[in-house]
């Protein structure tokens, strides 16, 4: 098997004695999709969670961390992050505002440690996937070690 490079979300991992597994996947560049990272897992895809940016009317940006095939609901978000309204912010802003690119957005070491709401379904699982920073990687994590990590909170942030 091919050596995985470590990306900095595993560095900060390693830094902070958090336990993790870093697992590759066969990037599909025109499926970027978490359903499409679980199909490659072999993995629900209530465990492969998504990590997306958004920008409040009040306290500006934040992260909602939701599983891989629902949609954040854009009036639980805002409310749970203090905010009237709420936007997912541009694809081409991801990369200057987070750190990262579309389909690599990882929770875990974005430029800046930005409000992070995980919808509570997190606590369901012994172990959820998150991006490693890259396409192609992903952070295979207990949620009750990375949530306080990122001084995470979880609620109701999708739709049904």
């Amino acid at each position: 098997m091919a050596k995985i490079n470590k990306t900095n979300v595993a560095r900060l991992l390693d830094k902070a004695g958090i336990a993790y597994e870093l697992i590759s996947y066969v990037v599909d560049e025109n499926d970027l999709s978490a359903v499409h990272v679980a199909e490659q897992l072999g993995e629900n895809v209530e465990q492969v969670f998504k990590t997306l940016v958004l920008k409040g009317d009040k306290s500006g940006y934040f992260v909602c961390v939701i599983p891989g095939d629902k949609e954040v609901n854009l009036k639980f978000a805002a409310k749970i992050s203090g905010n009237k309204s709420c936007d997912m912010i541009h694809m081409k802003d991801l990369l200057q505002v987070a750190g990262y690119i579309r389909g690599a957005c990882s929770p875990i070491g974005m430029k800046k440690l930005f409000p992070t709401y995980f919808h509570s379904s997190v606590l369901d699982h012994e172990y959820i996937y998150v991006s490693a920073g890259q396409r192609g990687l992903q952070i295979k994590i207990n949620p009750k070690d990375l949530i306080p990590m990122v001084k995470g909170i979880t609620g109701d942030i999708i739709s049904e």
